[in-house]
């Protein structure tokens, strides 16, 4: 039997499953594989799954498991991290990052493009998901991070992008003074940018700017486009 699944850990409370179900009606069967050993989550997978989805703290390894048997598609080769990942005749394993086909899709949606700033608050997973999409847009990005990072600038420069910011995608999990300064400033100078957030479990932004766009759009663009390549089907979400 033909079965997909999630690894990870921990995966208590992942909506995943129930996703899942929703886009193929329940075809076939979708478990949530939950170990801290990434080489036991991986060994499930290559025993007894088609394709999985790879959340926290395995990205990483995924990748790098991929990249040493198997192919990296050139969105997780940008961002540097996987989250599905497929078994596919006559290539073996593929590495695929559907973090960033769903950002990439909903900029596109909403009309972003070339000559657009992007201000990126947070480079974890999918802060550099979302900076590398933008990127591709050709717009221009602007990453903030808390800590020390080539390329990215300190959450303390947020306020002073005020006037520049079409859209501000943040991925930090809880907020900061610096983003509430940095929409104050925007509404003032009458330059507010989009808020488009990563977090949908418990979001911190919501309400924060006229314009927000919600991280469950960003989970359901991830999973039209990640489900898809799972199964060789287009889901129905």
């Amino acid at each position: 039997m033909v079965r997909f699944g999630l690894i990870g850990h921990p995966l208590t409370g992942s909506g995943s499953p129930a996703l899942f179900a929703k886009a193929y009606g329940g075809r076939w069967p979708y478990d949530l594989i939950d170990c801290a050993s990434f080489d036991e989550a991986w060994e499930h997978f290559l025993a007894d799954y088609q394709a999985v989805n790879v959340t926290a703290p395995f990205k990483r390894s995924a990748y790098e498991r991929v990249a040493a048997c198997g192919r990296l598609s050139e969105e997780a080769l940008a961002v540097g991290a996987v989250n599905i990942v497929v078994k596919e005749e006559g290539f073996g394993l593929a590495g695929y990052n559907s973090d960033y086909l769903g950002v990439r899709a909903l900029l596109e949606d909403e009309g972003f493009g070339r000559g657009d700033v992007a201000v990126v608050a947070g480079f974890g997973g999918a802060g550099r998901a979302a900076a590398a999409a933008a990127s591709s847009l050709r717009m221009d990005v602007v990453v903030c991070n808390r800590s020390p990072h080539p390329g990215t600038r300190p959450l303390s420069e947020l306020p002073v992008l005020a006037g520049v910011a079409d859209i501000l995608i943040y991925t930090l999990p809880v907020a900061v003074p610096e983003a509430a300064e940095l929409l104050a400033a925007a509404e003032k100078g009458g330059r507010v940018p989009v808020v488009l957030e990563a977090n949908y479990h418990s979001p911190c932004m919501e309400g924060a700017a006229e314009r927000y766009i919600s991280g469950r759009r960003w989970l359901l663009e991830q999973a039209r486009a990640g489900y898809q390549l799972m199964t060789g089907e287009k889901p129905v979400l």
